[in-house]
């Protein structure tokens, strides 16, 4: 027996009208209208076009036992998957080769250098099966001015026993060198939606970031994977100007300027109004489109790839169901806004409608600048021209020749600083697979604070410390050779036989959000607000929120918790990108240095810090900022 929905959604795209056109999977999503072409705005990525792949439920591999699955009969609910002997052992390698080079592109008309991988922004997705091996060989093709090292980060994968293939430069190892190539090799053992970023100094901000998909059991069921949904704001600057301006911006833009966005990104594209830039600008540039198929579950993987912005997402008039947050499956509930701070990801689940001749609007925005009047400040910083991006979702007999015309609901008071300048409420989500809070046994406490240096630079503190890395004398290099007398400005906290640490951050002062990312694990959400903790207070304690990046509220508190078990050196480090390059990073140094040295370095690590050796005695590196 067929139910009525979806006898609907057979019947109903063959009936779409003569007015309607061809069905949507024979046009193009790219609106009429628009004045630039998809390779002047975005390269060589198909991502917000008709070209952009549905994503199946999972890719070619091995199933264990005959299993409709990759991962047999593991679930999000019954199997803990940082037990590496949980992790799908498929014996599968996925293979890429990038080379990174400058360019210039338009995403939302305005002319822009840019860096990009494979010619490509958004930047290639990877895709992969739960367990899988990745490897990326990542040619570094910098030339002329904006020739420089580089090094690609995998947000949020675990690098158990491969902590030197984390991509941070001087942590975990020396930038690539113009000319040279790295292979990066690691597995994929948490599933889910990610991204990958330049951590070269703010890179990632002029284009040089992408999307991972590692398919693994949801939490709840789906029809279509719409796949990628990456959400920026957008900067018309280089990014080294940009992080020239957050050290020395002023209130009165004498000599710089704070960064303040330009404009929003969806799947890299918007338009942008150029009556109000000086800049080589092309009208109506376009936007990212997308289709629904009539009755069915779709399933967004949302990313923040944004340099600064707390991005809120939502879908005019429809209900959304989260299902992962991060890397980490949780219990499905009902938002009809969803709030993304700068490294997060939120996978949704969206109920499409019976009309196939329905078209809305996806969206974005960062609300109000927080530079405005008093009460009517966001929790972003933008100029106030262009704060928001949509891009059209069309249903199978939708007039593709017409935007939509639908409107948002959300209030508008919801983007105000500074009540939502944090993530929902931690009792909201519960991961799929329970794990308790254990009991610490060590407490870092550190007290996050913002002033001017003895240089008149503004920077970011940990504990009164700012972090600065040394390209050429990576940490984790160092105390792989049992090495352990850090520099200050190295932030080196050495965790030692540690079983389990508790983290305590309370940021006071300056009134900013500070998404923080901790590498090489999920944490613990145990408890965040505004003010101080009270020592005491932690939320579900028997199965309290995971993920990687969670905000710490202006003048306000995040308590985490995560368990030593992962030895290398993490950082942990606010992911606004100003932020980082202003030093607000920490360096967790984990299992004793004996452990370290244990760990056989690749070939690669020493010869990727000759090759840059050579090429930095004969060039001078101008590090303007922490380096990350």
């Amino acid at each position: 027996m067929h139910s009525l929905s979806s006898l609907l959604a057979i019947v109903l795209p063959l009936a779409c009208s003569a007015s309607a056109g061809l069905p949507l999977h024979g046009r193009s999503f790219q609106h009429p209208k628009a004045s630039l072409s998809q390779r002047s705005t975005n390269g060589l990525s198909k991502l917000g076009t008709a070209d952009a792949p549905k994503l199946a439920k999972f890719i070619d591999g091995p199933h264990p036992g005959g299993s409709a699955f990759p991962w047999g009969d593991k679930t999000a609910n019954n199997t803990n998957p940082y037990e590496v002997k949980n992790v799908p052992f498929t014996g599968v390698t996925r293979y890429y080769a990038w080379t990174v080079t400058n360019t210039t592109l338009a995403p939302d008309g305005v002319e822009l250098p840019m860096l990009v991988a494979n010619g490509a922004f958004p930047g290639p997705l990877i895709e992969a099966n739960w367990g899988d091996w990745i490897e990326v060989s990542v040619t570094n093709d910098l030339t002329g001015e904006y020739q420089e090292g580089t090094s690609i980060h995998w947000h949020g994968f675990l690098q158990t026993g491969t902590p030197y293939m984390d991509g941070t430069p001087g942590v975990t190892q020396c930038p690539i060198a113009p000319g040279k190539t790295f292979t990066y090799r690691f597995r994929a053992e948490l599933y889910g939606t990610s991204w990958w970023h330049g951590h070269y100094s703010a890179q990632y901000v002029n284009g040089l970031s992408g999307p991972i998909v590692i398919h693994g059991p949801p939490s709840d069921e789906y029809d279509v994977d719409v796949g990628p949904v990456m959400l920026s704001d957008w900067f018309h600057d280089y990014y080294d100007n940009l992080v020239m301006d957050i050290f020395y911006a002023t209130e009165t833009c004498d000599p710089h300027c704070p960064p303040m966005s330009n404009n929003m990104l969806i799947n890299g594209k918007n338009s942008y109004p150029c009556n109000t830039t000086s800049l080589t600008c092309t009208p109506n540039a376009g936007t990212a489109s997308f289709k629904f198929e009539t009755g069915k579950r779709h399933r967004l993987r949302l990313i923040n790839h944004a340099a600064e912005a707390i991005i809120f997402f939502s879908i005019d008039g429809y209900e959304l169901t989260v299902i992962a947050n991060d890397f980490v499956p949780v219990t499905p509930y009902q938002t009809d806004l969803v709030t993304l701070a700068v490294g997060q990801r939120t996978d949704i689940i969206v109920q499409a409608r019976n009309n196939s001749k329905e078209a809305v609007y996806m969206r974005i925005t960062e609300g109000p600048s927080g530079l405005g009047p008093t009460g009517e400040t966001g929790c972003s910083l933008n100029t106030g021209v262009s704060v928001s991006a949509v891009a059209p979702i069309y249903y199978e007999c939708a007039d593709t020749s017409v935007l939509p015309n639908t409107t948002s609901s959300i209030s508008p008071s919801r983007y105000l600083f500074p009540s939502n300048c944090g993530n929902q409420a931690l009792n909201l989500t519960t991961p799929a697979y329970a794990m308790v809070a254990k009991e610490p046994t060590a407490t870092l406490n550190f007290l996050m604070t913002g002033n001017y240096n003895a240089t008149g630079a503004f920077v970011w503190y940990m504990n009164n410390v700012t972090y600065y890395t040394d390209y050429n004398d990576p940490t984790l290099l160092e105390a792989n050779l049992g090495y352990t007398n850090f520099t200050r400005n190295s932030q080196v906290y050495n965790l030692g036989t540690n079983s389990t640490v508790r983290i305590v951050m309370t940021s006071v002062g300056f009134p900013a959000s500070h998404p923080m990312h901790i590498h090489g694990h999920n944490m613990q959400i145990l408890a965040e607000g505004t003010g101080s903790w009270d020592g005491t207070t932690i939320v579900n304690p028997s199965n309290p929120q995971r993920r990687d990046t969670q905000l710490v509220r202006p003048n306000g508190y995040l308590v985490i918790q995560i368990d030593l078990n992962n030895p290398g050196v993490w950082p942990l480090h606010c992911h606004v990108a100003w932020h980082i390059s202003e030093g607000m990073n920490v360096l967790l140094l984990e299992q004793t240095p004996s452990v370290i040295a244990e760990l056989e370095m690749p070939y690669i690590m020493a010869e990727t810090c000759r090759d840059w050796s050579a090429w930095s005695n004969k060039t001078v590196v101008p590090q303007i900022d922490s380096g990350l």
